[in-house]
C-alpha cells in the first residue's frame, strides 16, 4: 500500500479543518540525533551554496534533496527516529543553512570587492540579526499566511517536499544515484584547477582577430548538476545572454574601439590602449558592465512589479485576525528582541562606532525588512523559495539606503563597507522568511509542530552563518581577484559592489550601465525574463555553456524514455544524481582552494596535453557519459501505484 498525502493537503477545506498527515499521536519528532544530522546537513547545504553561488550566481533548494538525504542519514544512525516529522525536521534544517547562504553571498563578497575587509564578528552579528528578524516576522503573519490561506498560497515546493517526505522510504534508491553524484562530481574536481589543477578542465576558443568572440565551456560537475536542475528554458535563455555578450556586443565595441585615437586609454586602466583592447579587455571593462546595467534594471523593474503584493501582503496582513495567536509566540518574542537588539549592536559596529549611522540606518534596515520579508513569505506561497527574486528585493533597498548614505555625506570606502554590512543584514531576512515560510507550511502539512520547527530552523541558521561567513572569510584573496581567469564570478556582488561604489563615488561608466537599463526595459517590454538574460550576459560564457549541457542532458535521458511513468522515475533519479554533482563539485572543490590557501597543497598547474583543449574535451565526456548511463542503465518502478 502506498501512502500519500491526502487531497486536502492541496487545499479545498480552510485551513483550521485540515486534518495533518500525523494527525494523531506525538507531533514532535526532535533528539539528539535529529539535531546531529540537521546540523551536519545545514553545514553541508550553506557550503555548498555558497561555493556554487558565488561560482554561478545560481543556487539550488535544498528541500528535497535535505529530506532525501535526511531519510538515508536517519535511516542509519537513528534507529529511534525513523517517522516522518522527524525527517520534516531535518529538511527544515537543510532548508535553513541553504537560505543563509543564498542571501549572504550577494552581500559580504562585495564588501572585499571595494577593497575593503570584515571580520567574523561584524559578519556574524548582522547576519544572525537579519535570521532572527526574517523568522520572527514570518512567525507573525504564521497564522493568516500557513493557516487562513490553505489552498489560496499553494506553497508549491512545500507540497512537494511533503510528497517526498511520504514517499520517503524509498529513499534508499535516491541516496544511491545521489552518492554516485557525489563520486563522479568528486574525481573530476580533484584532477581540475579547483583542488589538484592537474588537468584542464576548459575548452577554450578567443579570436582577437576581424571579428572579436569568445566561447568557452568549463567540464564542470556542480554546472552539469545544475543544469539539469534547473532545466531547458533556464539555462537556454541564460545562455542566450551569454551569445549576446560574446557574439554580439562584444565585437561590436571591439569594431568601433579600433578607431580611437592614439593615447585614448581604457576607462578603468590606464595601461591598456582603446585601439589595442583584447577580448578580455573589452569583455571586463565594458560588456560586464552593460551586464551589470541589465541586472540593475531586471531588480528594480521586479520590485516595481512587487508593489501590488507588497499591497496586499500588508492588507492582508494588518487586516488578519487579531484574536489568532501565533503558535508559540513566546518564543517569537524572544526572536524578534533578540532581532532588534543583535541588529542595533550589529549596526554599531558595521558603523565604525558612528552613533548617528548606527540609529538611522538600523531603523531603515528594519523597516525594508520588514516589508520585504512579508513579502518573501508571500512569494514563496506562489512561486516557492527557487524563483524568490531576492536580488531584486535586495537591490531596490540597497538603492534606498545607498541615497540615503549619500544624502548624509558618508561616502566613503568605509561608509560603503557599513552600507553593505547593513545590507547583509536586509538579504539574510529576506532570503530566511522565504525558506522559513516554506519549512514551517511543510510541517503544517505533515503534522508537525510549529515551535518546534522554529527552535530547529534557528539552530541551523546560526550554524549556517558561522559556515557562509567563515567560509566567504578564507577564500577572502580569491573573491576580490580581478581581471581575467577569477575562481568565482560573484554575479551579484559584483553588481552590488559597482552600483553602491559608483553611486557614492559618480564613477560608474555610465553610459555602459544605461545601455544596460534600456535592453532591460526593452527585455521587458518584450515579456523576456530580465534576470535569466541579464545573469548570463554577465557570467562567463564557460558557466553558462556546461548548464546548457546539463539541461540537454536531462532531454536526452526525457527522450528516450518510452513512458511518462519511465521518463517520470528517471528524471526523479537525474534530480537525485545531480544534487550529488552539486553537492561533490562544490564541497570538494571548496575543500582543495581551502588547502590551496592555507599552502596544504602546491598547484603547479597542468602542463603538455594535460593542459590542452583535448584534455578538456576528454574530461568532458566523462562527464557527460558518467551522468547519463547511470540513469539510463538503472531499472525503474513504472508500475501504478494501487490502494490494495
Amino acid at each position: 500500500m502506498h501512502k500519500k498525502l491526502s487531497k486536502e493537503a492541496y487545499g479545498g477545506v480552510k485551513g483550521k479543518d485540515y486534518v495533518p498527515y500525523v494527525s494523531s499521536g506525538s507531533r514532535q519528532g526532535g533528539g539528539v540525533a535529529i539535531v546531529i544530522i540537521g546540523i551536519l546537513l545545514a553545514i553541508l547545504f550553506a557550503a555548498s551554496t555558497a561555493y556554487s553561488g558565488m561560482k554561478s550566481g545560481l543556487t539550488v533548494a535544498a528541500g528535497i534533496p535535505g529530506s532525501i538525504i535526511g531519510s538515508g542519514l536517519i535511516a542509519l544512525f537513528s534507529k529511534k527516529n525513523k517517522g516522518i516529522l522527524s525527517k520534516n525536521l531535518v529538511q527544515g534544517m537543510s532548508s535553513g543553512g541553504e537560505s543563509i547562504a543564498s542571501g549572504v553571498i550577494f552581500l559580504l563578497p562585495a564588501v572585499l570587492l571595494i577593497g575593503a575587509k570584515f571580520t567574523f564578528w561584524e559578519g556574524f552579528l548582522v547576519a544572525v540579526g537579519g535570521v532572527l528578524f526574517g523568522m520572527a516576522i514570518s512567525s507573525l503573519v504564521y497564522k493568516n499566511m500557513i493557516v487562513e490561506e490553505h489552498g489560496k498560497l499553494m506553497y508549491p515546493e512545500s507540497l512537494a517536499i511533503s510528497e517526498t517526505l511520504v514517499a520517503s522510504e524509498g529513499a534508499g534508491e535516491s541516496m544511491k544515484y545521489m552518492g554516485v553524484g557525489f563520486g563522479v562530481g568528486g574525481l573530476i574536481t580533484v584532477v581540475t584547477g579547483s583542488f589538484l589543477n592537474l588537468a584542464n578542465n576548459v575548452v577554450s576558443y578567443v579570436n582577437e582577430r576581424f571579428y572579436k568572440w569568445k566561447f568557452e565551456i568549463e567540464a564542470n560537475p556542480l554546472l552539469v548538476g545544475i543544469g539539469f536542475i534547473v532545466g531547458l528554458d533556464v539555462s537556454v535563455t541564460m545562455f542566450a545572454g551569454s551569445i549576446l555578450a560574446n557574439f554580439a556586443v562584444l565585437p561590436l565595441i571591439a569594431y568601433f574601439s579600433e578607431f580611437a585615437n592614439a593615447g585614448e586609454n581604457i576607462w578603468n586602466n590606464a595601461g591598456v590602449a582603446l585601439n589595442e583592447m583584447q577580448v578580455n579587455h573589452i569583455a571586463g571593462s565594458y560588456v560586464k558592465y552593460i551586464g551589470a546595467g541589465m541586472m540593475l534594471s531586471g531588480g528594480l523593474i521586479g520590485a516595481i512589479k512587487l508593489i501590488p503584493t507588497i499591497i496586499v501582503s500588508i492588507r492582508d496582513t494588518v487586516g488578519a485576525k487579531s484574536d489568532d495567536k501565533a503558535e508559540g509566540s513566546s518564543f517569537t518574542t524572544f526572536m524578534l528582541i533578540a532581532a532588534i537588539v543583535i541588529g542595533f549592536v550589529g549596526g554599531f559596529f558595521a558603523s565604525g562606532g558612528n552613533i548617528l549611522m548606527a540609529v538611522v540606518i538600523s531603523i531603515l534596515s528594519f523597516f525594508l525588512s520588514l516589508l520585504f520579508v512579508i513579502v518573501s513569505g508571500r512569494l514563496a506561497g506562489t512561486i516557492g523559495t527557487s524563483n524568490l527574486p531576492v536580488s531584486g528585493m535586495t537591490i531596490a533597498s540597497l538603492v534606498i539606503v545607498t541615497l540615503v548614505f549619500v544624502i548624509m555625506g558618508w561616502i566613503s570606502t568605509e561608509d560603503n563597507k557599513s552600507l553593505l554590512l547593513f545590507g547583509t543584514f536586509i538579504v539574510t531576512a529576506i532570503s530566511v522568511a522565504g525558506g522559513y515560510s516554506q519549512s514551517q507550511k511543510v510541517a503544517f502539512i505533515v503534522g508537525g509542530e510549529k515551535k518546534e520547527m522554529d527552535r530547529y530552523f534557528l539552530i541551523s541558521g546560526v550554524v549556517g552563518v558561522v559556515v557562509v561567513v567563515g567560509v566567504i572569510l578564507l577564500l577572502s584573496d580569491q573573491l576580490a581577484m580581478n581581471g581575467d581567469n577569477v575562481p568565482f564570478a560573484l554575479p551579484q556582488a559584483n553588481l552590488i559592489s559597482t552600483l553602491t561604489a559608483g553611486i557614492m563615488s559618480g564613477e560608474l561608466p555610465w553610459h555602459m550601465i544605461i545601455v544596460g537599463v534600456i535592453i532591460g526595459i526593452v527585455l521587458f517590454l518584450l515579456k523576456l525574463p530580465i534576470m535569466t538574460i541579464a545573469i548570463g550576459f554577465y557570467l562567463p560564457i564557460a558557466t553558462t555553456s556546461i548548464i546548457l549541457v546539463g539541461a540537454l542532458i536531462r532531454v536526452l535521458v526525457e527522450k528516450l524514455c518510452k513512458s511518462e511513468k519511465e521518463k517520470e522515475a528517471r528524471v526523479s533519479n537525474g534530480i537525485s544524481l545531480s544534487s550529488g554533482l552539486v553537492a561533490g563539485g562544490s564541497i570538494i572543490g571548496l575543500v582543495g582552494i581551502i588547502l590551496q590557501v592555507l599552502g596544504v597543497i602546491d598547484t603547479a598547474g597542468p602542463a603538455g596535453f594535460a593542459a590542452s583543449n583535448g584534455m578538456a574535451y576528454i574530461l568532458l565526456a566523462i562527464l557527460v557519459i558518467f551522468t547519463v548511463v547511470p540513469l539510463m542503465v538503472g531499472k525503474v518502478n513504472t508500475s501504478s501505484d494501487t490502494d490494495s
